[in-house]
């Protein structure tokens, strides 16, 4: 028999963004919360928070005002999970989650009414609602067209300042990059080995000594985002007081340390709040109690934890959160077993062209959901009621090429834990 302290009021399924703010929404509520998943979309962030960049996406429109730009998706595309929230939801989400952030040190800056260009470690220009401060003189830099040098590592993957500056040369003629020998280390680096090196003040001194003969003209300073994992705003102001210029960050190509910079954030400040996690530990079953209740089984054999909750919110996401399983026929959703809204064919989940510019069918697929965002079950009413979904799962979005992933999580997880307290 479950004893009372045993039941939890929330059981978030997810470890990705919608999961770590379902989690942090539902604890600020004074909830007792439990939260596992698989590693998550966060894991391989760029770190940035994007809201809503592009609509229509066969069209590759880009938009300045994230808000105009959801207000055009809701009314060419009603079924989208934004529908289903108010600009003052979505406002209120972001909100919480940066406050959040920058309370365990990872600040995020922004504008309330336009998004943020910045930089891409291809060299191309992402518009984005908040990133994190580290990045943020590039965003200053990238506006001004300020001379800027971007500092290169030799052994280091997925990022190119030449590159970079080639793509850009045309709009930016005072840009331009160096290559360096990271001071700690030779042959293949990682980011994350780079940013714990780097934590050593010793080490950001000689890495300045080497890059100042190449700095006299420049205003600013570019890093691949490699600037420390637990604390990187100290070493930007540590290497801007070395170098007397104005430094920032670029993502690196994922996998970068922007993940685990979010994720190290969330590892210590979720239990801070009470909540209770199971890293890396999967549903493998759940059973509805008479009690109207869930009993979930979370992790495999001698490790297997019996979990019960009064309710709960499905934050897996597609497939790499492990929230969708393609079988041969068809997609399915393995922990409920829910009706997954997807093409009818499976030959129908891709377009021939495979960079067709509307995106493929199968990047639409998900979880149907009613005004109260719970899972709508085979008989096309809520599966349960006291069952809840946010983030990617949910159908009729693109968020990779709409550029609205990490927004659309934070905001239908918010709205989730809004609707369950009712």
């Amino acid at each position: 028999m479950t004893k009372n302290d045993d039941i939890y009021d929330v059981m978030v399924i997810g470890a990705g963004f919608a999961g770590m703010a379902a989690a942090l929404f539902a604890s600020a509520q004074g909830l007792k919360v439990v939260q596992t998943g698989a590693t998550g979309g966060i894991d391989f962030s760029t770190g940035f928070i994007d809201l809503m960049g592009v609509h229509p996406i066969a069209e590759g429109k880009r938009w300045k005002n994230p808000w105009s730009a959801i207000e055009a998706v809701v009314q060419d595309c009603p079924n989208h999970p934004y529908g289903l929230l108010s600009c003052d939801e979505i406002f209120e989400s972001v909100a919480l989650f940066t406050r959040f952030l920058a309370e365990q040190g990872l600040e995020y800056i922004g504008h309330t009414d336009r998004n943020t260009c910045s930089l891409t470690p291809a060299g191309t220009i992402k518009r984005t609602y908040r990133v994190p401060k580290t990045a943020w003189n590039g965003s200053v830099a990238l506006g001004k067209k300020a001379p800027t040098l971007i500092v290169d590592f030799y052994g280091l993957k997925g990022f190119s300042g030449v590159q970079l500056v080639e793509t850009q040369k045309h709009h930016w003629p005072e840009l331009k990059t160096v290559r360096i020998q990271f001071p700690s280390g030779r042959g293949e680096l990682y980011p994350e080995h780079m940013a714990w090196a780097l934590a050593d003040p010793a080490v950001q001194e000689k890495m300045i000594a080497a890059i100042m003969p190449h700095a006299v003209d420049v205003e600013y300073i570019g890093f691949p985002a490699v600037l420390g994992l637990n604390d990187p705003q100290k070493v930007v102001d540590h290497l801007a007081a070395l170098s007397g210029k104005k430094i920032f960050e670029i993502p690196t190509m994922p996998p970068s340390i922007a993940g685990p910079r979010l994720r190290a954030v969330f590892d210590r400040g979720l239990p801070a709040q009470g909540v209770r996690t199971h890293s890396q530990k999967l549903v493998t079953s759940v059973k509805e109690l008479d009690s109207g209740m869930f009993e979930f089984s979370v992790g495999t054999g001698a490790a297997m934890l019996p979990v019960v909750a009064k309710k709960a919110i499905l934050a897996t996401g597609r497939f790499f959160g492990k929230g969708l399983r393609a079988e041969r026929k068809k997609l399915v959703e393995p922990v409920f077993d829910l009706p997954v809204v997807q093409p009818e064919t499976r030959e129908q989940w891709h377009e021939q062209d495979f960079f067709a510019p509307q995106g493929h069918p199968v990047n639409s697929a998900g979880i149907e959901v009613d005004e109260r965002l719970r899972p709508i079950g085979q008989s096309g009413r809520p599966a349960y009621d006291n069952l809840y979904a946010a983030g990617a799962i949910l159908a009729h979005h693109d968020w990779m090429r709409m550029k609205c992933g990490a927004g659309l999580a934070i905001a239908t997880a918010y709205k989730a834990v809004k609707e369950l307290t009712r």
